[in-house]
C-alpha cells in the first residue's frame, strides 16, 4: 500500500515502468493492458504500480468527471476475468 505522500510523489514523477497516466478512460483497452503489464512486473521491481486516470502527461488533473459509471468501470477491471496474472 502507497502513502498519499508516495502518491503525490509518483504522480509528480515521470512516467515509469511502475507509473501511467490517462487522461480519460474511453479506452479501457489500454488501461487493461496497462494493468495486466503491471500486474506481471517483467522488470522484477517488487514495488506497487499506478495508473492514475484523469490525469494529464505532467501530472494535472484533466477534466474528466468522475461518477459512479467511471468508478464501476474501473473497479471491475480486476474482477472481468481478461488479466492474467489476476491483479491485487
Amino acid at each position: 500500500m502507497l502513502s498519499e505522500i508516495e502518491l503525490a510523489e509518483l504522480l509528480h514523477d515521470m512516467e515509469s515502468d511502475r507509473v501511467e497516466r490517462k487522461e480519460s478512460a474511453s479506452s479501457m483497452d489500454k488501461i487493461n493492458q496497462t494493468v495486466c503489464a503491471f500486474a506481471n512486473d517483467l522488470p522484477n521491481n517488487n514495488l506497487p504500480s499506478v495508473i492514475f486516470v484523469g490525469v494529464t502527461d505532467d501530472g494535472k488533473p484533466a477534466s474528466l468527471p468522475v461518477d459512479d459509471k467511471l468508478l464501476l468501470r474501473l473497479g471491475n477491471i480486476s474482477g472481468d476475468g481478461l488479466i492474467s496474472p489476476f491483479p491485487s
